[in-house]
């Protein structure tokens, strides 16, 4: 093979050939350019003066790496991407030695490669690049090593992506599992990226490099609710590890990898585990696709791009928050400014106030908090705002043992704020700016489809949008759930609604406006059932409350309590009916027991304070009333089941 048939081979003259070969060829197209080095590369073309020119093109690239290369894919990338371009590639390894490395550069320099792509040992090697360069080889570096212009697969981008999963699931509690090995810190560095993007603290305790049973204890006690790997064999050991313990994902804990293309042939079942694959093969073929242009002197390509997409969500789930059955709340959270007068504003007059506080309040919040106080999960889904009452509100949450996952903040809208006036017979009157409530849409409802699916009861109030109520109800109602709705500040509710809804409970006044047509209680009630409606239970105040089924219609009597404060008795009488209910109680049962739970809040000023915990309210049922505790089954602490 001459030249003359090189040139013919290639559709140009002898000349254009002896430039190209010869490295003068500023004048000629990058397409002819890379047509005829593939064909000088395919035949192994020697010109006679490469014998003693060192710019004379040899066909070969070198590959000088540090790594086991059994199992990495990228070496078969940069082979077949190398020879697919008519390259000739020279593979050698380091193995971690210096000094192995210094003769490995020797080699590839004494052959005359075109180039080399270069995974140095450590920092202390780009010294020798020296030698390279005076030898006028281009290189291009590979597996960090010390420079910015290093090219690396996306293991940061990748942590940053499984982190930022799990963070969109509400997990909080997320430990970051290491191999040793290059991918190691752009792994961690990814993490912690990731963390303080979404305002959570990096612990360093929470890197782990080694695993044994102890990580049990963490996921049990609480400690963390969520991995991500750096390798897949290390999400193996933990997934075995875990399984010894009776632990399942995503019930239990959530767990997800990095999956190497190559560990395809290494595990039977990679569908196992959540897991991004980084490809490997695909990064090869870059890097030796830069090496090529580099050498050619042609533009650099583009930039390296992996797409981030979990391959299945098997273990990505929310955070585990323990086996009871949950309640699901929906609406509003406020700051209260509570205002105590000798009576109540009028037109008119001056009205004094003889003190006032500040307290979280809504009725979402309510009967979040007081489901929680009863002894439940309780998880709530509302809207904050940006300000510094919303971090008293998450902190009062969080107190209560209220989950605060569906709870998102609004960066344009202050918290709602509920103005409450109190006058000493304990009644009371309440003026509201919604503010960040407002901004709870049927979007961000829908965002939070997950945390319905584990809950029985889902408590919605209309202190939010009406579109927000109905999506709402609408999830609740497809996922099972039985949906308890309180009417507040609503002069009608459409019938798509009312025929959802398996338990109303409107006050008097509420009743009145959503059913002005009709004069007794009994015939609105009636009216309610006829929109779908399951059960109607209207409170009265001091005259207790009636209950109207398509079975049973009943008056209950108010328990005995001295009236302080009358603010939070819907919400105690709410919360104490979900919580029995869900405990097995018949509903005429609940109610009774709702009652009591009423009474001890309009005995106490505010709501927090007045919503009755569990072992206070049993207490005092088991002396007043004790057949309506021991009618039901009863667990080892004599409390209900």
């Amino acid at each position: 093979m001459n030249i003359k048939d090189i040139a013919k081979l290639a559709g140009v003259s002898v000349s254009t050939v002896s430039k190209i070969v010869n490295k003068k060829d500023h004048s000629i197209s990058k397409d002819t350019r890379e047509r005829v080095l593939k064909i000088v590369h395919e035949y192994n073309y020697t010109p006679y003066s490469s014998s003693i020119n060192k710019a004379t093109s040899t066909g070969i690239i070198g590959v000088l790496i540090n790594s086991t290369v059994s199992t990495d894919s990228m070496l078969n990338g940069i082979i077949n991407e190398a020879q697919r371009k008519g390259y000739s590639p020279l593979i050698l390894n380091s193995c971690g030695d210096l000094d192995q490395e210094l003769k490995n550069m020797t080699s590839l320099i004494t052959k005359q490669v075109d180039g080399v792509i270069w995974e140095p040992v450590n920092e202390e090697s780009l010294k020798n690049r020296i030698h390279f360069n005076s030898s006028d080889i281009p290189v291009v570096l590979v597996g960090g090593g010390g420079e910015a212009n290093s090219l690396e697969l996306p293991y940061k981008l990748a942590a940053y992506f499984l982190t930022k999963q799990l963070i969109e699931k509400k997990h909080r509690k997320i430990a970051c599992i290491v191999g040793e090995g290059h991918r190691k810190n752009a792994f961690i560095e990814g993490y912690k990226h990731a963390l303080f993007d979404s305002n959570l603290k990096f612990h360093e305790s929470m890197v782990l490099s080694s695993l044994d049973e102890t990580i049990n204890d963490f996921i049990i006690g609480g400690q963390i609710s969520g991995f991500i790997s750096s390798h897949l064999y290390k999400s193996i050991e933990l997934y075995n590890l875990a399984i010894q313990s009776g632990l399942k994902s995503p019930k239990d804990y959530s767990l997800l990898s990095i999956q190497n293309d190559y560990d395809y042939s290494l595990v039977a079942d990679q569908k196992t585990i959540s897991t991004v694959t980084i490809n490997n093969s695909n990064f090869g073929a870059y890097i030796c696709n830069v090496l090529i242009n580099t050498i050619a002197g042609a533009d650099a390509i583009k930039p390296y791009e992996e797409k981030m997409v979990l391959d299945n969500t098997n273990t990505l789930g929310l955070p585990d928050e323990g086996g009871k059955p949950k309640i699901l709340v929906v609406g509003s959270i406020n700051m209260d400014t509570f205002l105590y007068s000798p009576q109540l504003p009028h037109n008119g007059a001056t009205n004094f106030i003889s003190s006032f506080t500040k307290l979280p309040g809504g009725k979402g919040f309510n009967q979040a908090v007081g489901t929680a106080k009863l002894g439940h999960r309780v998880r709530l889904i509302g809207c904050l705002g940006s300000d510094m009452e919303s971090n008293s509100i998450f902190q009062e949450l969080e107190k209560n043992g209220v989950s605060t996952i569906g709870i998102t903040r609004s960066s344009d809208t202050e918290t709602g704020q509920a103005y409450i006036f109190v006058e000493s017979s304990g009644d009371s009157m309440i003026s509201v700016l919604p503010g960040a409530n407002a901004d709870l849409s049927p979007i961000k409802i829908e965002q939070q489809t997950g945390l319905f699916s584990d809950a029985e009861f889902c408590l919605i109030q209309t202190e939010i949008p009406f579109k927000t109520v109905e999506k709402a109800c609408s999830i609740a109602k497809n996922e099972g759930l039985s949906i308890i709705l309180k009417p507040s500040a609503s002069k009608i509710i459409p019938d798509t609604i009312l025929k959802k809804i398996d338990y109303l409970i409107p006050n008097e006044d509420e009743l009145l406006e959503l059913c002005p047509q009709f004069d007794s209680i009994e015939q609105k009630a009636d009216f309610l059932l006829s929109k779908g409606v399951k059960n109607v239970i209207v409170t009265l105040g001091k005259k207790g409350c009636y209950l109207k089924t398509t079975n049973v219609e009943r008056y209950f009597p108010a328990s005995e309590f001295s009236a302080v404060d009358s603010t939070g008795a819907s919400d105690a009488f709410i919360s104490a009916l979900a919580s029995y209910l869900l405990r097995g109680c018949s509903l005429e049962d609940a109610i009774q027991i709702a009652t009591y739970a009423a009474g001890f809040s309009v005995s106490r000023d505010g709501v927090i304070n007045s919503l009755a915990d569990r072992v206070t309210l049993e207490s005092y049922i088991a002396k007043k009333d004790p057949k309506l505790l021991v009618s039901h089954l009863e667990t080892g602490d004599g409390s209900l089941a």
